[in-house]
């Protein structure tokens, strides 16, 4: 792997985890409300206190899926970065061939000049 991949695949890292605290965080803050709202009702109707374990799943749910998002961003990210390699091997694959063609081309008629 070349230096400038190896730099790609550090700054996507950083900001698929930027991405992913991002969503946690708001997931939390989301979780945090309906914890809270939850805990009233729950207090009011004399009911035990399951609601926060409920919360408690449904957050780790919300992770788990957060993860496979992430994870699932992750490797299209590495297939468009191997799709983008192919195409820049093909197009550096049909400059040197157009460049191969002009020459033999000018030279070509360089020669029919000179004759």
């Amino acid at each position: 792997m070349n230096r400038d991949s190896h730099t790609e695949d550090t700054l996507s890292t950083l900001m698929l985890d930027n991405i992913k605290n991002k969503l946690i965080h708001a997931f939390r803050v989301t979780g945090e409300g309906a914890r809270g709202e939850g805990c009233q009702r729950g207090a009011r109707a004399g009911r035990p206190i399951s609601i926060g374990r409920s919360l408690q799943a449904n957050e780790e749910l919300r992770r788990a899926q957060i993860d496979g998002a992430i994870t699932w961003i992750r490797s299209e990210l590495l297939e468009m970065r191997s799709q983008d390699l192919q195409l820049a091997q093909t197009l550096l694959g049909l400059n040197s061939e157009i460049q191969r063609l002009r020459r033999e081309s000018f030279g070509g008629s360089d020669i029919e000049e000179q004759q």
